[in-house]
């Protein structure tokens, strides 16, 4: 199952859109920014049918 978010980057505050694959489970990956090219780390949760995506820096 697939799902967006928005999310704003840490490093330059741009909002930006992530499609999350649910059907995965819990998940921790990288993704450069659309915008500043710098590395965020995604940390999706899931729990039945609720979710999180809570998004930071490298050295956060």
């Amino acid at each position: 199952m697939l799902e967006t978010q928005l999310y704003q980057c840490p490093y330059c505050w741009e909002q930006a859109e992530a499609v999350l694959d649910l059907s995965a489970g819990d998940q921790e990956y990288v993704e450069d920014c659309p915008v500043c090219c710098r590395p965020i780390i995604f940390e999706l949760h899931t729990d039945g049918e609720t979710w999180t995506l809570d998004v930071r820096g490298e050295n956060d």
